[in-house]
């Protein structure tokens, strides 16, 4: 079970990275597998992926003095266009980090713009936990 709970961690971590890993396909495995308790997945995918927005945030942090840099993960457009977005609508705009391609550019635009540590974690988890809850919802139906 600790490696399931282990694998499931570093998947949803990497997700939130900007690697093209499918966490929510991970949990629904795993839930299918039934290899922990629901509640425990559903908590440790949030954690994993709710830390990696943390590691996005802190390059936002310093994002402006090597956003340039070849080993960027996001290219200046991108991190433009969710900056553009974030000024717009503000921190609420964090309750969609859960989404595809806009999530994780909102993460590192939330550092650029000096969002509070705080607020930043406690929107974006809301968001990571509410979405992996309705992958969870989703894959008991169709188990």
């Amino acid at each position: 079970m600790y490696s399931s709970l282990l694998g499931l961690f570093g998947i949803s971590f990497l997700a939130a990275t900007l690697f093209p890993v499918q966490s929510e396909l991970g949990l629904s495995g795993l839930i299918y597998l039934e290899t922990a308790p629901i509640a425990l997945l559903v908590a440790t995918a949030s954690l994993g992926n709710t830390f990696g927005s943390v590691v996005n945030w802190g390059l936002g942090r310093g994002a402006v003095s090597f956003s340039d840099a070849k080993w960027f993960p996001i290219k200046p457009d991108k991190l433009e266009r969710a900056t553009a977005w974030y000024r717009r609508y503000g921190r609420w705009s964090l309750l969609m980090s859960w989404a595809p391609i806009i999530g994780d550019p909102l993460t590192l635009a939330a550092g650029v713009l000096k969002e509070k540590f705080w607020v930043f974690l406690a929107l974006v988890a809301i968001a990571k936990t509410g979405r992996y809850i309705l992958v969870a919802l989703l894959a008991l139906k169709l188990f």
